[in-house]
């Protein structure tokens, strides 16, 4: 049976390092506050005029295609996710084909817009693809650029402090081995809270989702409503996150979608080797640990260094424990998120 392995990984992250202290010059916050609530220390901000969430990913990209022993000409399908593209349209798989410089094999490129658990999706999707014997290579990167869209004052706080800039990706591959590959993956939604981890505008929504009037859109034409007069006022261009509701959904998501991936296989929380969980709040983390009773060695966490770095977090967090020795062939590997809109799942996959 033909499994998909991940056969080479790569990340990237911008040199500039911003500090707790550093967003304190900027709004009313603390280090300690900052820390009690998220666990982060510090981020990373991308180069302004100089870095994209494209340019960004072809680096995490460069770097997985080599360790993965193949040349870039022999990607034959490129997934890319992330919530902060370059342009609204066209989407960065493109962008990131020419950056790479194989536009002349004209493979398919798939833009993934699922946050958070965006990384998952595309895995699980390359995966069909692998099993399939549709293709043979298939570079998936996962990567964000927020530092270009975040509120930086007070009232933007709760939601600017959490975020920072990154890329990391995978090289997908089959293989026969009865021991390796990716074992399954889960994905699962619900819109019902849509609005509440949301940025709303711009967008062709006109207000229908919000109420025209009690959100205070204007009266105009079609071709107005995408960008409207009053955008700027409401500040609906800025993320919207209700952070209580987000935290009582993930801590209830997190351990459902891994123990559904463990009863899949026929396998427990204590033989997972490494769980790498989207690193969305170090709190909510160490609340998945608890449940699953797994020890500190189990479990990578990296926001404390890089924030959350939303569907780039889990393939940073996967290369970094790669790199650091902590996953070893035959391993058992856990990934699993929970984000926007709402949408979750998991992946388990033997190394």
């Amino acid at each position: 049976m033909i499994r998909s392995k991940i056969a080479g990984i790569g990340r990237y992250v911008p040199e500039q390092v911003v500090t707790n202290h550093d967003l304190t010059k900027l709004m009313d916050t603390s280090d300690e506050w900052i820390q009690e609530r998220t666990g982060i220390k510090e981020r990373r901000y991308a180069k302004k005029h100089e870095e994209t969430t494209t340019t960004m990913g072809t680096r995490a990209a460069e770097i997985a295609i080599e360790r993965a022993g193949i040349q870039k000409e022999d990607v034959d399908f490129i997934i890319f996710a992330t919530l902060s593209p370059d342009y609204y349209f066209p989407g960065c798989g493109v962008l990131l084909q020419r950056e790479l410089g194989i536009t002349k094999t004209e493979i398919g490129a798939l833009d993934i817009r699922n946050q958070c658990s965006g990384f998952i999706y595309g895995l699980s999707i390359a995966d069909q693809f692998i099993k399939t014997g549709i293709y043979k290579n298939i570079l998936l990167v996962g990567s964000e650029m927020h530092s270009m869209g975040l509120e930086f004052s007070t009232k933007g706080r709760n939601v600017t402090v959490i975020f920072g800039d990154g890329a990391g990706a995978v090289v997908l591959q089959p293989t026969e081995k009865e021991d390796q590959g990716i074992l399954t993956t889960h994905l699962h939604s619900d819109g019902t809270h849509a609005e509440q981890l949301a940025m709303i505008s711009p967008g062709s929504h006109g207000g229908y989702h919000l109420g025209k009037e009690n959100f205070g859109f204007p009266d105009v034409e079609y071709g107005e409503l995408f960008i409207y007069p009053n955008l700027i006022d409401n500040n609906s261009y800025y993320p919207n996150m209700d952070g209580q509701l987000v935290f009582k959904n993930a801590v209830q998501k997190f351990p459902e979608v891994i123990n559904e991936a463990l009863q899949k296989t026929g396998l427990q929380a204590s033989d997972i080797d490494m769980l790498v969980p989207h690193q969305a709040n170090l709190r909510i983390s160490q609340f998945i640990q608890g449940k699953l009773g797994l020890r500190d060695d189990q479990v990578w966490n990296n926001i404390q260094k890089y924030g959350n770095t939303t569907a780039a977090s889990i393939p940073i967090a996967l290369c970094e424990a790669w790199e650091a020795g902590k996953i070893k062939e035959g391993d058992l590997v856990c990934l699993a998120a929970f984000g926007s809109g709402f949408t979750w799942g998991s992946a388990l996959i033997r190394w």
